[in-house]
């Protein structure tokens, strides 16, 4: 057997592996290039060596850690050419989805819709309130659910994963604008507010036209 099987057992723990270090990624606690060392994660994160190789293979997968010529794994780099990549790749994946699920989506993708707008909203209120790293961390989760939520009725499951995939890489992008009080909140609300009105009225043109404009407006202002 050339590839041995992830168990049962070490999949719970390899998801919790894989979310620290993806968290610690996208908050800047991990820098880009910085190499990433077995001996060093498991001291930081925990786990086994066989389950910190099997979670940084998994990150290699989404593009957040890379291989490096048989010599270990770093985190990705950041440069400005892969900021244009990533929302190059999050604008062609998100309308593309958000369209799919616009035209077979129904009662109950709308609903989901409202409610994942609605816990997005209630986080950002509370980022305002609070802006500490909770906050952030809770404002940034209902962001990306609600991404997911969008796109979720395309009735494709590899867009769905790809949504997710670029949105994870691009997060350290926008947390760093976010920190430098680069991302207008209030603006980004009606942005929001504008998008899931078109949704909602199945207006797919507008729709996509908010999509994109908040995309860029997150990533690049």
């Amino acid at each position: 057997m050339l590839f041995a099987r992830r168990t049962e057992t070490d999949e719970p723990v390899v998801a919790m592996l894989a979310s620290a270090i993806r968290r610690d990624i996208s908050f800047g606690a991990l820098r880009p290039d910085e190499k990433l060392k077995i001996d060093g994660l498991r001291q930081r994160y925990g786990g086994s060596s066989h389950s910190m190789r099997e979670t940084l293979r998994m990150l290699v997968s989404e593009g957040m850690v890379e291989a490096i010529n048989q010599r270990g794994f770093r985190v990705t780099s950041a440069t400005e050419d892969d900021l244009a990549d990533i929302l190059l790749m999050r604008l062609e994946v998100e309308k593309l989805g958000l369209a799919r699920a616009m035209a077979h989506g129904g009662v109950a993708w709308e609903a989901a819709v409202i409610a994942a707008h609605h816990q997005m909203m209630r986080a950002e209120t509370a980022l305002q309130n609070a802006p500490d790293d909770a906050s952030v961390l809770t404002w940034d989760e209902a962001c990306r659910g609600y991404t997911l939520t969008l796109v979720s009725a395309c009735g494709s499951p590899r867009l769905i994963e790809m949504t997710g995939r670029f949105y994870n890489q691009s997060r350290r992008f926008r947390l760093a604008r976010l920190r430098e009080g680069r991302i207008d909140l209030h603006s980004r609300q009606l942005r929001h507010e504008a998008l899931k009105a078109a949704v909602l009225e199945r207006n797919t043109q507008d729709a996509l036209l908010h999509l994109e404009e908040d995309i860029r407006a997150d990533l690049r202002g």
